[in-house]
């Protein structure tokens, strides 16, 4: 289906060369100030045509606010928001109307729907995610107003070129102090300093250069998304199906072109002997319970911990490319696939800001489900707890 979240509801709609694109987001709580100006820095940061990094369709992504705010205040209605596509070339995509992309959506629409849209990749299309990204601004807004929430994503790989420290992280069973250091203070103004979003220089510019290459090959290379979510308030997420890093999965591995997931130390974990891994407590600075390592990745039986959440995102390479491919067509006959269609030679530094938003809605649907609980735990008359169900020792 199309919504996302269930206290915090997000409709997306619009096709890759319709008219627009957008959102209706449901259950924005009353009394914010909002306007266009709260959400269009990440639409700016998500748009094509930003660098010669990018697919050059150029398209403005121009947000207008429909509904659901007054005197640029949120009235706790539904938020309506709208893009417009400008930049459509619809004739670009006739040849798919014969063959379906290799590794795209075209034949599983087809199948599926019976029919499929006739140009770009349809729901398929990255133009889908423009209402995730407008949607995760507002979250974004309340969840840093309300709980001082932030959350940094930013390109830790490209093809085979990586940062350090980052996808070697748990080899020799040994997470540098630096990565924390890092996941700490890490900034959104440090990512954007470089049109990979890369925020290491020597990693960014070979990453630059891989980038180049294969846009001149006419071909495209996949890649990695690494994020941390700091000050997350603890107690979020379910102990069953709905574990906060379930929860994170399934908004993440819900972007295009993702196909893969980890957690904390991930598949690195599985090296580890569980005196390696364990997260000990310690008591911090500020006198809070908290541990020494984070293995754990900010979430231990599927529930926040009040450590940073950090997880990683794979990208695989984009499947229009400019490049004449050996293919079959949709009634079985062998032939060659010429693409017009404009597209990313790697998605990854534009998968930044949506990786965000899918972020901010995932915490903020659990913050509001959190909230309700205790609220409604709050209006029971007090009673006598037995120590124990506290996690207090009982007194002597």
């Amino acid at each position: 289906m199309s919504t996302f979240g269930k206290l915090f509801r997000v409709t997306t709609y619009g096709e890759s060369h319709c008219k627009g694109v957008g959102a209706i987001v449901d259950g924005v709580p009353p009394g914010m100030e909002l306007t266009e100006a709260d959400i269009q820095p990440q639409l700016s940061r998500r748009r094509p045509g930003q660098s010669k990094l990018t697919t050059p369709r150029d398209e403005k992504d121009k947000v207008t606010i429909m509904s659901g705010t007054e005197f640029g205040v949120s009235l706790g209605t539904p938020i309506g928001i709208q893009v417009p596509n400008l930049d459509q070339r619809p004739h670009d995509y006739s040849e798919t109307d014969v063959f379906p992309r290799p590794s795209h959506a075209d034949y599983t629409y087809l199948k599926k729907y019976g029919l499929k849209a006739s140009s770009g990749g349809g729901r398929a299309s990255a133009r889908e995610t423009i209402g995730r990204v407008a949607a995760g601004a507002i979250a974004e807004k309340y969840l840093r107003l309300a709980h001082g929430v932030e959350i940094v994503a930013f390109t830790s790989s490209v093809g085979k070129v990586n940062m350090p420290f980052i996808n070697d992280l748990h080899e020799n069973d040994d997470v540098k102090p630096e990565f924390y250091e890092f996941l700490n203070t890490i900034s959104r103004e440090q990512v954007d300093q470089d049109i990979t979003r890369c925020p290491h220089p020597k990693t960014a510019e070979d990453i630059k250069e891989l980038i180049t290459r294969k846009a001149e090959e006419h071909d495209s290379i996949g890649g990695t998304v690494t994020c941390v979510i700091r000050n997350c308030p603890i107690g979020l997420g379910e102990p069953c199906f709905d574990k906060l890093e379930a929860l994170l999965a399934h908004a993440m591995l819900s972007i295009p072109a993702t196909k893969g997931f980890e957690f904390g130390s991930g598949f690195s974990g599985t090296t580890m002997s569980g005196f390696q891994h364990n997260d000990a407590f310690i008591t911090k600075a500020d006198g809070r319970l908290g541990t020494a390592t984070n293995h754990s990745g900010g979430v231990q039986g599927g529930i926040s911990n009040g450590e940073n959440i950090y997880f990683r995102v794979a990208f695989k390479p984009a499947a229009t490319i400019s490049r004449d491919q050996q293919t079959t067509s949709y009634d079985g006959v062998s032939g060659t696939l010429s693409t017009r269609g404009r597209h990313d030679p790697s998605v990854v530094p534009r998968a930044v800001p949506i990786v965000e938003a899918m972020a901010a809605l995932v915490i903020i649907d659990a913050c509001l489900q959190q909230d309700a609980r205790e609220a409604s735990m709050s209006r029971l008359p007090a009673i006598n707890i037995h120590h124990s169900l506290q996690g207090k020792a009982p007194k002597k």
